[in-house]
């Protein structure tokens, strides 16, 4: 039997876009099929089912967000800015008319208490975000833009709250300006 050949990648960020979407119950085989240009017999040859899609497309989700998180730090002079951009980038992504929902976010508030892999692998690779955040703002400390008294780790849950808090708050429509408002008081507290 010859094996399917296709980009893996790039099936995997559709199927991503699929699941963000419509959230994992909703979608559909023929959503995965539209989406991926797989057919059926494909995705369950490469990937089991759906749920084994769902759990590559996380894995993809995550190398994804660790190369784009580590960008805004390369482009940057310090890590203030460099997390200054990152915010920012959370922002403009939230005020887009078709705004772009965390898949981890979105897969936990639906499979939270349901699927015990799936939760568990999600609550590590949070722990893998916020610990690089965390990361981050001790070298804030280092270079001397964030007081040396403030405790990076409950910074970095803090900023991590905020930014749930405004991919949540952007589904409200709020006025124009409000999300970086916010932001920007979110930003401020790190630094006081």
């Amino acid at each position: 039997m010859r094996s399917a050949e296709f980009d893996r990648e790039q099936v995997l960020r559709s199927a991503m876009d699929a699941f963000i979407a419509k959230g994992y119950s909703k979608t559909s085989m023929q959503d995965l099929k539209q989406a991926t240009g797989l057919h059926p017999g494909s995705i369950y040859c490469a990937f089991e089912n759906k749920r084994g899609l769902l759990l590559a497309s996380l894995e993809q989700y995550r190398s994804d967000s660790k190369a784009d998180f580590q960008r805004f730090f390369d482009q940057s002079p310090s890590a203030l800015k460099g997390l200054r951009l990152y915010l920012d980038h959370v922002v403009e992504e939230c005020e887009c008319e078709t705004i772009k929902d965390c898949l981890l976010q979105k897969a936990l508030s639906e499979l939270s208490q349901q699927d015990e892999e799936v939760e568990a692998l999600i609550a590590h690779m949070l722990n893998q975000w916020q610990a690089s955040i965390a990361a981050k703002l001790q070298q804030a400390q280092q270079e001397g833009d964030i007081p040396a008294d403030r405790n990076p780790l409950e910074l970095a849950q803090f900023l991590v709250m905020g930014i749930y808090g405004i991919r949540t708050f952007s589904h409200t429509q709020p006025e124009k300006g409000t999300l970086r408002r916010l932001a920007d008081q979110l930003f401020a507290h790190l630094s006081q």
